[in-house]
């Protein structure tokens, strides 16, 4: 196994190994994708110093204009991405975007984007990979693949700031929209006082309904594609119904713990997707 497998086995094991039916070329593409998606996540979030985190992030805009260009890439990550990943006629356009919205999230912290920036961050760390992934497994025309790739990645984005609110105030992040917490009522955009204000239960049952809308939108969509060809994307989408599910049956104003799914529900849900129950 290469240093990319092993790094998405190791950060993701439930993504790595839906993946494993997928052929060789498709799979090893896809690693890479999310293998370029979290190094560009731990830079925003590590410990080094900012300058040198927008060291990197520069240094990656030079990196993408080489490969594209047709040069040797500098780095492991940007090798593996002209070696895996342009068979597949991935635009750089795409990549820039999630390097683009990481940098919204940098050198200061979001807190209570508007929608605008609410829905460009969302576009870039969760759409963007769900489109790239669907065009490296070659599934559906162009409407439809964008039309999934929306649906598919907010309700991901979502169900992931729905279940992470109390620890990504600890770090500093609030990724409300602004305009949901003032119809709350809620007039701090500082994450703790944010996030500990009786009428937040308003803004995560609005979120949630978002949420709702674009899992069913996304399960539709997936009903209409080869269910074999499709299972890796299933499982993951059911993964992420589930929190939502035991978020949703416990009540929005519980924060924590965490909602957990354990290996016998996994083993659940997989049997569900691969018998299609």
């Amino acid at each position: 196994m290469n240093s990319i497998g092993k790094l998405v086995r190791k950060s993701q094991a439930t993504m790595f190994w839906c993946m494993q039916s997928l052929p060789k070329a498709k799979r090893e593409a896809i690693y890479t994708l999310y293998a370029f998606c979290k190094h560009i996540d731990n830079v925003v979030d590590g410990n080094l110093d900012d300058a040198e985190k927008l060291e990197i992030l520069n240094a990656w805009q030079q990196e993408l204009i080489n490969i594209y260009d047709k040069k040797v890439p500098a780095s492991n990550i940007g090798r593996k991405i002209y070696k895996n990943c342009m068979r597949f006629k991935i635009k750089k356009e795409d990549f820039t975007k999630i390097l683009n919205a990481a940098l919204l999230d940098f050198p200061n912290s979001l807190k209570a984007p508007n929608y605008e920036i609410f829905y460009q961050y969302c576009n870039g760390v969760a759409e963007i990979p769900a489109y790239i992934t669907l065009s490296i497994m070659g599934i559906l025309e162009e409407e439809k693949k964008r039309q999934l790739a929306q649906s598919f990645g907010r309700a991901m984005f979502v169900t992931n700031v729905l279940k992470d609110v109390k620890e990504d105030a600890q770090n500093g992040h609030l990724y409300m929209p602004i305009e949901l917490l003032k119809q709350a009522g809620i007039l701090s955009t500082e994450p703790l006082t944010a996030v500990t204000d009786k009428n937040l239960i308003g803004v995560r049952e609005i979120l949630a309904r978002f949420a709702a809308s674009d899992f069913e939108t996304a399960f539709e969509i997936l009903q209409t594609v080869d269910k074999k060809a499709t299972r890796p994307l299933r499982f993951i989408l059911h993964i992420y119904k589930r929190y939502f599910d035991i978020m949703q049956n416990r009540g929005w104003e519980i924060m924590s713990p965490k909602p957990i799914i354990g290996p016998k529900d996994k083993l659940a849900i997989a049997y569900k997707v691969v018998f299609d129950k």
